[in-house]
């Protein structure tokens, strides 16, 4: 688990519920029950005891799969849905299928209401909309990603919904390759669900199947000249401890029940990297080797527009690093980022000179305008995988959910993600992974295998640290007024700079609500700003002002008043390990963490502030001052600084009984990060309280 020791852990919460807000929104407001690709409907309450405690019962969920060897597939999905009450009403009162119509197409042959008192009713064709998925609406490159929707009219509880889809899918960007993933519901809320499937018999396919979740038959019969083989499933509702668990792992990755592929790691790795390669010949399809010499050798295209860009961009750059650095802003800041699910086109990615004229870009066609950009001034730029770390898994472009850009400025490496669009450069999002998935189509000529599978070791490309200022007053009828300063450098300058990029200026204050939330600070927020989360060179900064009626009662002698400062975030203790073997916490990104307060009294106060402490470890120190002046008291209760610490680590001992984090805060004026990480006795510690 990473380390973020000064942001509380309710601050991630915060950034990811702020951050998905807006999805949600623009979502719900278009579709109004958005659903994933599985067409499965998104209803996704907790498991009930009871089935009458669902908003809606799907009472079969019946899904037939059946591939061809070109790679074409037919999926045809029938579901029988009994509506309990009004919110199943509106959960399903539209129901959205995603997909491609440049390569998909969807038919709705049956929508079918059958009421209580035995009456039926048919949703007639004028209820199905076609349009173009909500991230795209403003893209015209990209209106084949679409969403077929059906609006249930005059649905009520005690109906029965009945539908079937079929999706057909024809001549995919990586054809003839195919694959599928596919998990039962254990959750209840589907009472009986019925998967086939029907595939070629291939000697390149892999097929993997959960020994929790066998098939009930298995099938073997010859169609025309090609033999196939076809698997059915038939479960009811899950009752048992065993039937509730989770799927099966590949290799600590969570797997699904069943999943296939004909492609192998290494071919999944060439034949992504061509696609991104727009203009190259699948290396697979070449017979001679002076051809395969020459496609091995293919440069990316640059277009007079793409030379003139790259010479406008990087003429006042002096070393590679500056022209990278170039490169990079345009493409994150200047280019829109659609935010597509990667692999959405199919992985088709468009021309450079076309993403440098339209002024959008998915992630991959970031990537490909980048590169393009990049060789126009004779650098390179690569691209790899995240969201999966399982090379013994079953092959398939699905599992991954990010694309990132590999530059080299002599023997420093960088990670870059334009899409995120604010992110400094060289910094990307915190992964708990530790290797990608490189993409290079030169791996088909090797002899051996397996290079594209890459240890990972993120690194900042500057030291994080995070300072927070807190400049307080208390009025004689105890009103607490304070003005709060944030100056980031790392992880959590990230999350907030998304966090505010992506919000309306007007929205700002509800923002720095939440953050004073997280932080432990109660009152209401009269005042936020921030800095342009644009720039990225300098430290993100969030100011807000923040007052609270009553915080003490001057009536009680003395008065505590505890440390006006943020709570610090805790990292998840180990897992209990093995007899004799040794738990470790990881710290995370090395950090440097300064927190200030001033604080105003009313005239005639007595201050009785507390002592200060230091305390020094190889891998942390923590400090802290404290210092007053008539009415005016300036605490600074630490500054932790953990290091990567050296070979072999040292191993903190933790307490047998911590202390929970809100009672270690009242009590230790020492952060309980401190005392839990760093393994320091606690009697070390003063008071955070001061008394008046």
């Amino acid at each position: 688990m990473r380390l973020h020791p000064f942001f509380h852990p309710l601050l991630r919460a915060f950034a990811v519920s702020f951050l998905l807000a807006p999805v949600i929104s623009s979502a719900s407001l278009a579709h109004q029950a958005p659903q994933k690709p599985s067409e499965k409907p998104s209803v996704k309450p907790p498991a009930p005891r009871e089935k009458s405690d669902n908003p809606a019962q799907i009472e079969l969920l019946e899904t037939r799969y059946r591939f061809e060897a070109n790679g074409d597939s037919r999926k045809e999905v029938h579901t029988r849905v009994h509506i309990n009450n009004e919110l199943g009403v509106r959960q399903f009162a539209r129901i959205n299928f995603d997909y491609n119509r440049s390569f998909q197409s969807i038919e709705i042959p049956l929508v079918h209401i059958t009421h209580p008192s035995g009456g039926t009713a048919d949703i007639l064709p004028s209820a199905i909309t076609d349009s173009p998925n909500p991230a795209v609406v403003n893209a015209p490159a990209y209106q084949d990603v679409r969403v077929k929707s059906v609006r249930i009219l005059g649905l009520a509880p005690g109906d029965t919904l009945e539908y079937r889809i079929i999706t057909t899918t024809t001549h995919h960007p990586l054809a003839p390759d195919f694959w599928l993933d596919y998990s039962f519901d254990r959750s209840g809320i589907v009472s009986q669900e019925i998967f086939d499937l029907d595939l070629p018999a291939l000697p390149q396919l892999q097929i993997r199947i959960n020994p929790s979740a066998p098939a009930h038959s298995q099938e073997k019969p010859s169609d025309g000249n090609s033999a196939r083989s076809i698997y059915r499933w038939e479960r009811a509702t899950a009752n048992t401890t065993e039937e509730l668990a989770a799927p099966a792992k590949e290799s600590g990755e969570t797997a699904p029940d069943i999943a296939l592929s004909t492609a192998a790691w290494e071919t999944l790795s060439v034949r992504l990297d061509e696609a991104l390669l727009p203009g190259a010949k699948p290396l697979e399809n070449i017979r001679t080797y002076e051809e395969s010499v020459e496609e091995l050798s293919r440069k990316r295209a640059v277009t007079p527009e793409i030379a003139s860009k790259a010479f406008e961009l990087t003429k006042a750059a002096a070393t590679s690093r500056g022209r990278l650095e170039a490169i990079y802003d345009f493409v994150s800041q200047k280019i829109r980022t659609i935010d597509l699910p990667l692999g959405a086109t199919g992985f088709k990615a468009r021309p450079a000179s076309e993403v440098l004229a339209t002024g959008y870009a998915t992630q991959e066609d970031k990537f490909v305008l980048f590169a393009a950009l990049a060789t126009a001034v004779k650098l390179s730029a690569g691209a790899a995988l995240t969201g999966y770390c399982d090379a013994r898994g079953v092959p398939r472009s699905t599992v991954f959910k990010h694309l990132l850009i590999s530059v080299r400025d002599n023997d420093t490496s960088f990670w870059l993600d334009p899409s995120l669009e604010v992110a400094p450069f060289g910094m990307i999002s915190s992964l708990p992974q530790k290797c990608i998935f490189v993409l290079n189509r030169k791996f088909f000529a090797m002899n051996s295998t397996g290079h594209e599978w890459q240890p990972f070791d993120r690194k900042l490309p500057f030291a994080a640290h995070q300072k927070v200022q807190v400049d307080a007053a208390l009025a004689n009828d105890g009103k607490l007024t304070a003005k709060v300063h944030y100056s980031l450098r790392g992880d959590n300058e990230l999350l907030l700079r998304l966090a505010f990029h992506q919000s309306a200026r007007e929205k700002w204050k509800d923002l720095a609500q939440l953050l004073a939330l997280s932080d432990g600070f109660r009152g209401k927020i009269s005042n936020a700003t921030a800095s342009d989360p644009y720039a990225t060179k300098e430290p993100f900064t969030v100011e807000y002002e923040i007052s609270q009626p009553k915080f003490v009662d001057w009536s009680k002698k003395p008065v505590h008043i505890p440390a006006l400062l943020p709570q610090l975030g805790l990292p998840d203790l180990p897992a209990k390990a093995a007899p004799g073997a040794a738990s470790l916490i990881e710290l995370g990104t090395p950090l440097e963490v300064d927190t200030q307060m001033t604080l105003h009294l009313p005239p005639g106060t007595t201050i009785a502030p507390p002592t200060g402490t230091s305390v020094q470890r190889d891998y942390a120190t923590t400090l802290s001052s404290t210092r007053s002046k008539t009415t005016k008291l300036r605490h600074s209760p630490s500054t932790p600084h953990h290091r990567p610490p050296p070979s072999p680590p040292p191993q903190p001992t933790l307490p047998r009984q911590p202390p929970s984090p809100n009672r270690a805060a009242r009590s230790y004026s020492t952060p309980p990060i401190a005392s839990l990480l760093i393994a320091i006795p606690y009697e070390k510690f003063l008071p955070t309280s001061f008394c008046i």
